[in-house]
């Protein structure tokens, strides 16, 4: 590899990939990329949106539409009793953490899940728009597979089959009982005297008044999630006279149909305009364009739509290809992370097969096997962007295929590399704007202009329409610590606020599991954590590695433990996250998104990127990451943990 570079707008590709026959054209595509970022750069940066959870004005878009007013609220544990594990959290997470801490000697009435949902299932609660479809195999997806005997129905499951899937998970592991619904964590504070956390819980019924129960616990579990939080645009919503919602509250009464049967007989006749082009438009745009008069998807920055191609399970081929032998989905799981984490060599057959495991070049993201470091780190980037430009020129080349109109495919192009936005894959959303009732508002990365009492204006034009449905996202998942995105005050020992800690860059861990003078408190990262595309197996792992701990301490004091890392252990955890940060180098220059905090995160200043360095994720990929902590668990000393008896 050469080590002449080219810079480009903060990537660096090494010349012998500007000219090299593997890649045709490359100091054109990353012109196109820097020139498609710049139209999408915002000073604003993320203060363009709302967090409804913090703005009276905006909240009623959280409203649980999925309860009947009047549903009590059922208290597992009295108001000041004493609990042994509170779980912040039921959706998948929450769940986990529950079956793992019984599988490891707990008993359910030793746990209290806090949510306030109105039942489990955390983002798949919350969202049930049409279409809704995890994007990850469900065989590889969907945990405990193997301990409940469960075959999924498609290779990628429906939102609906994974609430019901999360359901008979509780019933089988008794959880109902010990969830506390329609309740919000308010503070938790650390009790030097009592050791144990004193926990503040709003219970919000729906058509009801609220009140405050407080809860005393030994451990708390932040299972807080990464999409929890939607968020909503500030263009003016509240002028609009018509009816407004978000895909993450789904609007069934008005739109006719269920989850079930997304049947939306009742858009017929009326405008519909969506706003965002993200995974959710991709899954509900086609659905909306079966039944709307007119619809108009107003787009800042075009998905990468790969193939989907789902189809059913069939039985016989999962006895005896798929769940052949124990463990094979943590065999499957590996299988699928050494491709995308781009192992080399890799494994002889892959197992998934799918498009996620044709994006190698998403280990700019997750992390890789490969070490870099600040002699070998422009290489590196530029071999990323070797490796996904044959797969990001095939991709926008099928919205050619795909699309009747060129210009209108070509403003479907995605133009930045997988790793920027977390890809998409479908077979109907392109297809959709082959109907002449689906519109195309391409903004070119300007956004819209402003809400009218009747419609959506862009560049001077009014866009009428009857119903405007916020396709928009959540809260961008790296901002606030763990106990921040639940909107939850937390308070360790000698007063420190985990908030404050969080905001200067001081937020250490050991693992990503576990902060000083934080003791007994255990979350799932993502800072100084691992990652992979697949976030289930991520919480699969990190609830048994936090059920092992509470288990070994326990045994180890014969009681009640005081769990915490040391200053030692923690700063030489945060040194090897800093090791291998150099490898997220590409993720400079992105396209603005969720990910970068709109684009804003290249300019933050060096001191400012240096903490943030520290606090990123493990760089050299889900599998190394999971050897140390399986390593760390033989030795079985505990090292760089603190335990003391109570």
């Amino acid at each position: 590899m050469a080590e002449t570079v080219l810079q480009t707008d903060g990537a660096k590709v090494p010349s012998q990939d500007l000219n090299g026959p593997a890649v045709a054209g490359p100091l054109a595509f990353m012109q196109k990329y820097s020139e498609e970022r710049s139209k999408r750069l915002r000073e604003d940066g993320n203060r363009q949106y709302i967090d409804p959870s913090k703005s009276d004005k905006m909240r009623h878009f959280l409203d649980d539409p999925w309860i009947e007013n009047g549903t009590s609220v059922d208290r597992p544990v009295p108001d000041g009793g004493h609990v042994m594990v509170a779980i912040i959290g039921a959706g998948y997470g929450g769940v986990l953490f529950a079956v793992k801490l019984i599988e490891a000697g707990y008993r359910p009435e030793d746990i209290l899940i806090v949510d306030p949902a109105g039942g489990f299932g955390g983002t798949w609660y919350w969202n049930r728009y049409p279409g809704l479809m995890c994007d990850v195999e469900s065989y590889i997806y969907m945990p405990l597979l193997e301990e409940m005997e469960y075959m999924p129905t498609h290779k990628y499951a429906s939102g609906e089959e994974l609430r019901e899937y999360l359901e008979k998970i509780c019933r089988k592991y008794g959880l109902h009982a010990r969830a506390m619904f329609q309740s919000a964590g308010k503070t938790i504070s650390w009790d030097a005297s009592r050791k144990e956390w004193t926990v503040s819980i709003v219970e919000k019924p729906k058509g009801g008044s609220e009140s405050e129960i407080t809860v005393h616990a030994d451990f708390v579990i932040f299972a807080t999630g990464l999409l929890n939080n939607a968020k909503v645009p500030d263009v003016g919503l509240d002028v609009f006279q018509g009816h407004v919602f978000h895909t993450a509250r789904w609007d069934y009464k008005y739109t006719g149909g269920s989850q079930e049967r997304p049947e939306l007989t009742g858009l017929e006749g009326k405008k519909v305009a969506f706003i965002g082009t993200g995974a959710t438009a991709v899954q509900a745009v086609p659905h909306l364009a079966r039944y709307a008069q007119d619809l108009y998807v107003f787009q800042r920055t075009p998905s990468s739509v790969d193939s989907r191609n789902n189809s059913e399970t069939d039985p016989g081929t999962w006895k005896k290809s798929v769940a052949a032998k124990k463990g094979w989905q943590r065999e499957r799981n590996l299988n699928f992370n050494a491709f995308m984490n781009n192992a080399e060599p890799k494994p002889s057959v892959n197992l998934v097969d799918d498009q996620w495991t044709r994006a190698q070049a998403f280990s700019a993201l997750i992390g890789g096997p490969k070490e870099v470091t600040m002699h070998n780190v422009a290489n590196h980037v530029g071999e990323m962007h070797a490796l996904d430009y044959p797969r990001a020129e095939r991709v926008r080349k099928r919205a050619e295929e795909v699309v009747k109109d060129p210009a209108l495919a070509k403003s479907l192009q995605a133009w930045y590399p997988a790793w920027c936005k977390r890809p998409c894959f479908h077979d109907e959303y392109l297809q959709a704007f082959n109907a002449p009732n689906v519109h195309l508002i391409d903004t070119e990365g300007k956004g819209l202009d402003r809400i009218t009492p009747h419609g959506v204006e862009f560049d001077g034009k009014e866009h009428q329409v009857d119903v405007i449905i916020l396709g928009t996202g959540f809260v961008a998942p790296a901002l606030a610590s763990v106990a921040g995105k639940a909107n939850i005050w937390v308070t360790g020992r000698d007063g420190q606020s985990m908030e404050e800690r969080n905001d200067r860059g001081e937020l250490s861990t050991l693992h990503g599991i576990a902060s000083r003078d934080f003791p007994n408190m255990f979350w799932p990262g993502p800072i100084q954590g691992g990652a992979t595309a697949n976030q289930m197996f991520v919480l699969d792992t990190l609830s048994t590695h936090i059920a092992h701990v509470m288990a070994e301490a326990s045994r180890k004091v014969n009681g009640k433990p005081i769990i915490e890392p040391s200053e030692e252990a923690q700063e030489q955890w945060a040194m090897q996250i800093l090791a291998g940060a150099a490898s997220f180098a590409a993720m400079v220059g992105c396209t603005p998104g969720s990910l970068n905090m709109e684009g804003m995160i290249d300019k933050i200043p060096p001191e400012a990127r240096m903490k943030a360095a520290r606090n990123s994720i493990w760089g050299r990929g889900f599998a190394s990451y999971l050897d140390v902590l399986e390593e760390w668990r033989t030795q079985g000393d505990m090292q760089g943990l603190e335990v003391t008896a109570a």
